[in-house]
């Protein structure tokens, strides 16, 4: 069936505003989508999301500002949890923290 329209011909047909900002197919530069999945992602590191109490959290806080203020201008949280990771002795670790 042939879709019906109100109008004998559309209005936007060769309108160079339509042409110049909607453009349609592969003119031009690469979509947003196509260009995360071209770029090569690291191999690194990778994104992790975990659960702490809030205490933890404004604790972890604290020990960056801290830095900061100590000259330490990078500092950040994932920087701190690192070097926990790298101190902690788990024979030392309580049954229950």
């Amino acid at each position: 069936m042939k879709k019906r329209s109100a109008l004998p011909t559309n209005p936007l047909d060769n309108d160079p505003m339509v042409e110049t900002f909607y453009r349609v197919g592969k003119r031009g530069r690469a979509t947003v989508a196509e260009a995360k999945a071209a770029k090569e992602k690291p191999q690194h590191y990778k994104v992790c999301c975990i659960s702490l109490y809030t205490e933890d959290i404004d604790r972890l806080d604290e020990m960056v500002t801290k830095l900061k203020k100590l000259g330490y201008t990078k500092a950040n949280k994932s920087q701190v949890i690192r070097y926990a990771l790298a101190h902690v002795d788990v024979e030392k670790m309580p049954k229950q923290i």
